[in-house]
């Protein structure tokens, strides 16, 4: 079966079918992987010093040469018609930043065939120059409010480290041979090269360039920290970072706030919770540094706060302590009084303003999925990225109430005008214990409420993470949907957006509460839809969501099919190569000497003997964060029992698949599955 047709043989076929169409109606066709990986993908909003022009990021795919490339387009928060701004031949340019007069534009570029490094361009015109020319490259710039300095970050081999230098040696020898004395020895999908990220200060008139965080500890963190972990005082005088210096990183949370001169020095540490504290920034007025700040050390879903550190009087002070919401985003006000921050809320990620002198946060959006954010000097516009289930990110202009005032872009119009796209339908179920437990349904194109559909159920990852009303460029429910299946996702214990109780409440219960609010959910959406037919039912998940098809599996035959990405079954062996220790430690109490019994309570491996259910396992070989090993022992022990089970395997894609082309053989072999036992047409009532 083949779903997805070539991008070189698409295009022609779609523009002889679209010349078939009378004049003013367009084809509403289900989307295919070629048409998600041909959508050009908006970045967040930087907004001028003058409130007038926005820049942001564009990036496309080029499907035939099988390559992304970024641009940086500029759009009027009056209106007008976006335009690419910065654009290059010869690389892809990312990371705006305005300088504080707004004459001059930092940003990342590869143009020059030296890696990213930070350029600048006027913006009344002229060339681009390179600022920096460093080996490891140059990301992140910030500037200092006197437009002097820049802040970026780069990868560099610190002085004196033992495991850099044997690294370095034995690459030296055309070996790739690795040696290691000491935990953290990889990462994510990458093994540990000996080099460190650190912040440097570049003199943007001299060109003089000093690293301000030596050492052996990266700046910003391989884990956790904020959405941007360091900055520059307004006076250009001092900068903030954030490092862990626990020894190993990949045992704690601890990452910490210090600050050091902008010439250099020996850094001060501001904050010493062994908890999570991230992100940096200081007020306009230089009074301030606000920053997020967790509670509990090793738990990465803790709830962040958003704290305020007074320069003067050493003193700090939470401003959402009494929100039970986690901070994600936030930016200053111009006049120092106030901060705008962004948090989860269900199914919607909403806009938040709170006053410096105290006071409840104030909800400005709601009902809407805002993914960045920028705010004018006079806080009388917001610029946010907005997206849905069925729509893409486009930016809007709204006022400081959060009505919308006009939207900037439409960046993929011709596209999604002729795709078949369904929204979210929300819906509430009485999960474990009677607590109240959210999903949605998602409809197939061309719905027709008189037939019954075969339904796809999504389990989310994380665990503490959830299913939004968002875009997705990978676990997509409009794709699920595309064959003509209704999909039902489900945030059940463990989820975000929900108060911090019910996100703890997964922990140490990764099979219990938790697969009764999934199961209950399910139950009351095949009860409540009459167009989805209970008797063909399938469920996927990745990461956790991939554990709990395994759980599932060892629990019920309820599904014809089951989809497994990356999934854990054996929580014993995998916490032996994991990479983050600090995560199986805080989930099941412990190690698995310590605490056997945490370890083989919710272990899927122990129930393989009732496994039963067709499974399609998919794994990446560069996924350290849940090694292929796990995917590899899950498929062993179905077909070892007989049950039906295809292994989908590829070598170079970690924890998710990034990759257009091992992307357009996911969705054919996902959705060919599922075809196999729930079969693509709905029937008749």
């Amino acid at each position: 079966m083949r779903v997805f047709p070539s991008p070189r043989r698409l295009l022609p076929a779609l523009l002889a079918l679209l010349s078939l169409l009378p004049l003013g109606l367009s084809a509403q066709d289900p989307m295919t992987a070629v048409d998600l990986w041909s959508l050009a993908r908006v970045g967040n909003p930087v907004l001028s010093p003058d409130g007038a022009t926005v820049l942001y990021t564009v990036t496309t795919y080029d499907l035939d040469a099988l390559r992304s490339r970024t641009e940086i387009w500029s759009v009027g928060v009056a209106g007008g018609e976006p335009r690419p701004f910065i654009t290059s031949d010869q690389g892809s340019n990312s990371a705006p930043a305005w300088s504080p007069d707004g004459k001059r534009i930092g940003f990342v570029s590869t143009r020059g065939g030296s890696g990213p490094q930070v350029w600048v361009i006027p913006v009344d015109g002229g060339e681009a120059r390179a600022l920096t020319a460093v080996e490891g490259g140059a990301t992140g710039p910030v500037w200092s409010r006197d437009g002097r300095r820049i802040l970026f970050a780069s990868s560099v081999q610190p002085e004196g480290d033992a495991t850099a230098e044997r690294l370095k040696e034995i690459a030296a020898r055309k070996s790739e041979a690795k040696v290691f004395d000491d935990l953290q020895y990889r990462h994510w999908d990458e093994w540990e090269d000996g080099l460190r990220s650190h912040v440097f200060v570049l003199d943007v008139a001299s060109g003089e360039i000093v690293d301000v965080t030596p050492g052996p500890h990266d700046t910003p963190p391989l884990a956790l920290g904020g959405f941007q972990d360091y900055a520059i005082s307004p006076d250009g005088e001092e900068v903030a970072f954030v490092r862990n210096t626990d020894v190993p990183a990949m045992v704690g949370t601890g990452n910490d706030v210090w600050l050091v001169s902008a010439a250099g020095g020996e850094p001060r540490l501001l904050t010493t919770s062994d908890a999570n504290d991230a992100a940096p920034r200081y007020s306009p007025d230089g009074r301030w540094i606000a920053y997020l700040a967790m509670s509990r050390p090793g738990f990465e879903a803790d709830r962040a706060q958003l704290v305020l550190y007074d320069r003067s009087t050493h003193q700090t002070r939470s401003l959402t302590a009494d929100l039970d919401a986690s901070v994600d985003f936030f930016t200053w006000s111009a006049d120092s009084r106030s901060l705008w921050f962004q948090a989860q809320d269900q199914l919607f990620h909403a806009v938040y303003r709170v006053e410096v002198a105290g006071g409840a946060p104030r909800k400005v959006t709601q009902g809407s999925y805002d993914g960045g954010l920028a705010a004018s000097a006079d806080g009388g516009t917001l610029v946010v990225a907005r997206q849905a289930n069925d729509r893409p990110v486009d930016l809007f202009a709204l006022g400081a109430d959060g009505s919308v005032r006009r939207r900037l872009t439409d960046q993929n119009r011709e596209m999604l005008a002729r795709l078949a796209l369904q929204p979210a339908e929300p819906f509430w179920a009485e999960g474990a214990g009677g607590t109240p437990v959210q999903g949605f349904v998602v409809k197939p194109p061309h719905f027709d409420a008189s037939l019954e559909y075969p339904v796809v159920f999504l389990i989310h990852g994380g665990p503490q993470g959830a299913w939004t009303d968002s875009w997705s460029y990978r676990w997509n429910p409009n794709m699920f949907a595309a064959p003509g299946y209704v999909v039902v996702a489900v945030n059940p214990r463990g989820s975000t957006g929900y108060g911090q109780r019910f996100t703890d409440e997964i922990s140490g219960d990764w099979g219990g509460k938790v697969y009764t609010d999934l199961m209950n959910a399910l139950d009351h959406a095949l009860a409540t839809y009459p167009f989805m037919d209970g008797t063909r039912v399938a469920a996927a998940g990745a990461s956790y969501g991939g554990y709990m098809i395994n759980w599932v599996n060892g629990h019920t035959d309820r599904f014809r099919a089951l989809i497994n990405h990356d999934g854990l079954f054996d929580i014993r062996s995998m916490y032996g190569a994991t990479e983050e220790l600090w995560f199986p430690e805080w989930e099941f109490g412990g190690q698995p000497w310590s605490n056997p019994e945490g370890f083989d309570r919710w272990n899927p491996a122990n129930h393989a003997a009732r496994m039963t259910t067709p499974t399609l396992v998919v794994h990446g070989g560069l996924d350290y964060r849940v090694p292929l090993e796990q995917g590899l022992a899950t498929f062993t022990t179905l077909r070892r029992r007989g049950v039906p089970a295809r292994l989908l395997y590829f070598p170079d894609e970690g924890h998710w698949v990034l990759k257009p082309q091992n992307a357009f053989v996911w969705w054919e072999e996902m959705l060919g599955w599922l075809e196999r036992y729930l079969g693509s047409n709905p029937v008749s009532e």
